[in-house]
């Protein structure tokens, strides 16, 4: 249908229904996406309508930096696909475009056709005519829905007469960013009109990524937190409290892992565990290994028999060979005064008692890491706790942050240090460990680049 506005008069080349108003090379975006460059290219707009009179007449349109925005006109869906190039910022499609149900191939035109046929019938029986066949044919917004299924990252504009609003209107709810009356279009307009709606699609993309990438974050989040232990220290008078930080980024999950478990008989069960490797699937096998040490402590295995049994579960479960893990356990007696320590490649836990400095436990005669010995043995050492003390296990990224900038690292000894004055200022619990991590931080200069796991058990007598 003829617009009645100027028709364009400096067309420098028209080629295969392509009315060229500006001969700067196209710019097309390396992942198929339409983009506006501003400042580099030209806008470039894609003219769906078949008048067989010569197109769509389209008056100078200039982008917001003074440059034309250059045209291409398509006579029928068929061809706007093919002429739907990258570098194609936004469409104008024509309402009115006759038989636009016939022209859209699939359910759109078998859908028209049926639509017809059962007008037409329905009219003969009834003696009425075809008007209910017609109200079942005829989408009004077919070529539009068919537009916005070839063109989803494309800007759409539609063009409609003024007696024609509702449609209009319900075009923009199915998907379009604006729509355009004829017999208001002139070039200021459309110029406006199509700058507006290729940023309103470029921040609806935005948008629908961000959100898609909160929600996939989210859901994410949510699976971790899951797979992160309960301790189970129901009827137990020690106090318990973790801290855990993943090297990995953007993670809640890594390869360390640890838990806590109260068995019938009073006895409190801890674990540290360090899986080598910071992937998702060294995560994996970290919550396969804690899973197992829990169900194996309730069945009431302990010490080497628990050790022995956790390393046919990794050698079972690891997705290569190379794969080991350090293990640390405490089983504390029910009286909360003596515990049992095995130790398995893993290093030695603090304890701290009160009018004393911290110190680590005994670590001679331990175990190799899982994974390393086949038929290896982990001695399982008595360790006098007394009546109060805090006991800290914790993983390797706690002691390997480096000091400054140079190659020194924390180390055991730092640590203890660290620790010693945290507790000369009166932090216990969760702020010692919060500290602890925070000042490990601090002297590595920056992040933690390996996952960092500490769990406190506390018991205060009397």
């Amino acid at each position: 249908m003829p617009v009645p506005v100027p028709r364009q008069r400096d067309t420098s080349a028209t080629e295969s229904g392509q009315a060229v108003l500006h001969t700067a090379a196209p710019a097309v975006a390396a992942t198929g996406v339409a983009q506006a460059t501003p400042h580099a290219t030209p806008l470039t707009l894609l003219v769906i309508e078949d008048d067989p009179a010569g197109g769509l007449t389209i008056p100078e349109i200039l982008d917001a930096d003074g440059h034309r925005i250059r045209v291409r006109t398509a006579r029928n869906l068929t061809e706007a696909e093919r002429l739907l190039t990258p570098d194609v910022h936004c469409i104008l499609l024509d309402l009115s475009l006759p038989d636009a149900s016939a022209r859209t191939p699939g359910a759109a035109a078998n859908g028209s056709a049926n639509g017809t046929a059962n007008g037409t019938a329905n009219g003969s029986a009834n003696g009425t005519g075809t008007a209910a066949g017609t109200a079942i044919a005829v989408d009004e917004l077919v070529a539009l829905r068919q537009v916005l299924r070839i063109a989803p990252r494309h800007a759409v504009l539609v063009l409609t007469g003024e007696d024609d609003a509702e449609r209009a209107a319900e075009a923009v709810r199915v998907g379009a960013q604006d729509f355009l009356f004829r017999d208001e279009l002139d070039g200021r307009l459309l110029s406006r009109a199509i700058r507006y709606a290729v940023e309103r699609k470029r921040a609806d993309i935005a948008q629908y990524k961000l959100a898609e990438s909160k929600l996939r974050a989210q859901e994410n989040a949510r699976l971790e937190r899951g797979l992160l232990p309960t301790p189970l220290l129901e009827g137990s008078d020690l106090r318990f409290a973790a801290r855990y930080r993943p090297g990995r980024s953007r993670a809640l999950l890594g390869g360390d892992f640890y838990d806590t478990v109260r068995t019938p008989d009073g006895t409190v069960h801890a674990m540290i565990g360090d899986v080598c490797g910071h992937g998702p699937d060294e995560a994996a096998l970290g919550v396969e290994l804690r899973i197992a040490w829990r169900a194996l402590t309730l069945a009431g295995l302990c010490g080497d028999d628990l050790l022995a049994t956790l390393q046919e579960v990794l050698e079972v479960e690891r997705p290569c060979e190379e794969i080991f893990a350090t293990l640390c356990t405490v089983d504390i007696a029910p009286d909360g005064r003596r515990a049992g320590l095995c130790l398995a490649g893993h290093p030695a836990p603090l304890i701290s008692r009160p009018g004393r400095r911290a110190r680590l436990l005994p670590y001679e005669n331990s175990g190799p890491a899982l994974g390393l010995l086949p038929r290896a043995r982990w001695p399982r050492r008595q360790v006098e706790l007394g009546g109060t003390w805090s006991l800290m296990l914790y993983t390797d990224g706690l002691i390997e942050g480096h000091i400054g900038e140079g190659k020194e690292r924390l180390g055991q000894d730092g640590m203890v240090d660290m620790i010693n004055r945290h507790l000369d200022l009166g932090l216990s619990g969760e702020g010692l460990l919060e500290a602890s991590v925070t000042e490990a931080r601090r002297l590595n200069g920056g992040e933690l680049t390996d996952d960092v796991a500490v769990v406190l058990l506390s018991r205060a007598e009397g």
